[in-house]
């Protein structure tokens, strides 16, 4: 047991270009405060300042508001340097900020709401494990949900301008964006490209680009669309050739660039020995996303403690001897959004034998539609019971299997 009159607690405030810290006693009395640039060569300058405490017996623990952003490297310096580093949630601390009667806002009070929070509940709060691969994994998935919505925007302006040019265009080809039609668009981005070509020309094209997967009949249904559509003369011809090349020139490069960043996370997967690909409905892009959320799960001693944190679990409310419970709002809503996706592909079935994809779950599904519950009620339910699923795979590393529909809860 610390003795807790020879604590001191340091509540620091994070920002991009520089963080607050203030220190706190066991009273709640300031000792003082320090404002320092983000910068690893400006981090000694926090342990110098307390460095005459830690001298006189002084026990010091530090709390960052926001680990995994902009206090990451500086949480990294200080676990290096052998201090006691703890992560607070920022709702914690805007808590504690709101619990005052005169509310207000500054770097330095936020500090010391940081501070105020790590003092008063320093047993629950969890400690700071700097896991770099686990953190990388993060920014790659981040950066993956970037460039799938920049390429989702960029296709969709294709559509459009491909509407002013080909009328018919959306029976071309399946895909819009796909390797052929890119090609396609890129070589033909005007009917009067088209006009001017021969069916066994643009044969030759077509089946150079795709692998000889396209045959005589796509070359003839593209000239006779064209032919149909008719007024083959177009407007700002340049201008608008222009812009569809260099749309399709995006497209190609943020294309390579999702590929890259995919095999990079199944790469990174494959270091870690997780098995998530293995369950139904989840593919590399899931997996890595989860585990990047979740990061070590040795931070969770039990699955009901990772159901708290992605938002999973439900929480009771009530008063009086009555009550009864909610569906939480808290926790790591990324996680929980990610869970959520999982459940509805659990219950999705095959397009063509309409047969479940999860039998097991499906029957799950169903029986708790039976019981009375809402649509989005028994969805909350398979996601608690995903979050078991996931906790046993990341835990004991072994592949998932995929369980026999019973009657059975």
């Amino acid at each position: 047991m610390e003795d807790v009159s020879r604590m001191l607690y340091v509540g620091i405030d994070l920002h991009k270009d520089h963080h607050t810290a203030v220190l706190l006693d066991c009273w709640n009395e300031k000792l003082g405060e320090l404002q320092f640039e983000n910068k690893p060569s400006a981090f000694p300058k926090l342990l110098a300042r307390l460095e005459p405490y830690s001298k006189t017996g002084w026990k010091i623990v530090y709390g960052l508001e926001d680990t995994g952003g902009y206090g990451w490297a500086l949480g990294l310096h200080l676990i290096q340097q052998g201090q006691w580093v703890k992560s607070i949630n920022p709702a914690f601390s805007a808590a504690k900020r709101q619990s005052y009667a005169t509310v207000h806002k500054s770097d330095s009070w936020d500090a010391e709401c940081v501070a105020r929070v790590l003092k008063d509940d320093l047993k629950h709060l969890p400690d700071f494990m700097p896991d770099e691969h686990f953190w990388v994994m993060r920014q790659l998935v981040t950066r993956r949900r970037g460039i799938a919505k920049n390429l989702t925007g960029l296709v969709k302006q294709l559509h459009i301008q491909l509407s002013y040019v080909y009328p018919s265009y959306n029976r071309f080809f399946s895909q819009v964006d796909g390797k052929t039609a890119l090609a396609f668009w890129e070589a033909y981005p005007l009917p009067s490209y088209v006009t001017e070509t021969t069916p066994q020309a643009l044969k030759q094209f077509l089946q150079k680009h795709s692998n000889f997967s396209c045959s005589t009949k796509k070359a003839e249904l593209i000239l006779h669309c064209v032919q149909e559509d008719g007024n083959n003369h177009v407007t700002y011809a340049e201008e608008k050739e222009l812009v569809i090349r260099g749309q399709v020139r995006q497209i190609r490069f943020y294309q390579d660039e999702l590929k890259k960043v995919e095999a990079k996370l199944k790469q990174m997967l494959e270091q870690t020995g997780c098995l998530l690909h293995t369950m139904t409905g989840v593919d590399v892009v899931t997996s890595a996303e989860l585990s990047a959320e979740i990061g070590d799960i040795r931070r969770f001693p039990t699955a009901n403690k990772l159901a708290r944190y992605a938002g999973v679990a439900p929480i009771f409310a009530g008063s009086g001897g009555k009550g009864r419970y909610f569906k939480s709002k808290q926790g790591d809503r990324s996680l929980h959004d990610i869970f959520l996706g999982m459940a509805v592909r659990q219950i999705a079935v095959h397009r063509t034998t309409k047969t479940p994809r999860n039998p097991a779950i499906y029957a799950y599904y169903q029986r708790k539609m039976a019981e009375g519950k809402t649509k989005k009620q028994a969805l909350v339910c398979i996601m608690r019971r995903l979050v078991n699923i996931v906790y046993s795979i990341l835990k004991y590393q072994k592949p998932y299997a995929l369980p026999i529909a019973d009657n059975s809860d």
